[in-house]
């Protein structure tokens, strides 16, 4: 068991900012890469989407200290400015991460574990999708699964994120495999197998940027 205690283990409302600030940059610094991937199963624009979206989020950011509205701004932000099905499923993954946190200045490790969940849950329930049909869902549940597993543990926030972002960046090569069931993807069959999926690697990107942005800010 970790003897951190939970005021150290914290997630603040500054941290949560930086992780959005760090996912603009990643997903800017990334765009052409997630074009590429999207090129041979989608409509070549997830790398122009997430960049252009996640722009507005961070034009939009406050100081405000509430979580919980930090979070619906930016879901309110991505459904209004990113096209195609990322939109939505970004917008709902934080509308619904979101939810439980109005009004909290900062997050628990066991508070990240719920984000995580309900957002996924939101996903699963706009996308219609299950792991395995090659989706963002295939990194961001192994990450929930393993913060989960992590927090049980008594570890950080710090070390749970990072195991996190460990497997949702396994989860993302795991969906090289797959043949697509959801989206334009779906319909190209056994062709889109051997590519990666670009919601997943996007997924995996922006968890690595909550990692990067807690440990960060617990320095």
């Amino acid at each position: 068991m970790s003897d951190t205690t939970n005021s150290e283990a914290a997630v603040s409302a500054a941290a949560i900012r930086l992780w959005l600030q760090k996912s603009a940059d990643v997903l800017a610094e990334k765009r052409a890469y997630l074009t590429e991937l999207d090129s041979p199963i989608g409509d070549a624009d997830h790398g122009n989407n997430m960049d252009r979206g996640f722009k507005a989020v961070v034009a939009t950011l406050s100081d405000k200290e509430d979580v919980g509205a930090v979070l619906k701004a930016v879901a309110m932000t991505l459904i209004s400015k990113v096209g195609g099905a990322s939109g939505p499923l970004y917008g709902t993954f934080f509308l619904d991460a979101g939810k439980p946190f109005a009004g909290k200045a900062e997050l628990e490790p066991a508070d990240l574990v719920t984000m995580f969940e309900d957002g996924i849950a939101g996903v699963k329930k706009r996308g219609r999708a299950e792991p395995g049909m090659k989706t963002m869902l295939d990194a961001q549940i192994p990450a929930a699964e393993a913060l989960k597993a992590a927090v049980a543990e008594g570890k950080s926030a710090v070390e749970a994120l990072k195991a996190a972002a460990e497997a949702a960046e396994e989860g993302m090569k795991a969906t090289i495999p797959m043949q697509a069931q959801r989206g334009r993807a779906s319909y190209l069959g056994e062709r889109s197998i051997d590519h990666q999926d670009p919601g997943a690697t996007s997924s995996y990107l922006i968890i690595r940027a909550l990692a990067d942005a807690v440990a960060e800010t617990s320095q």
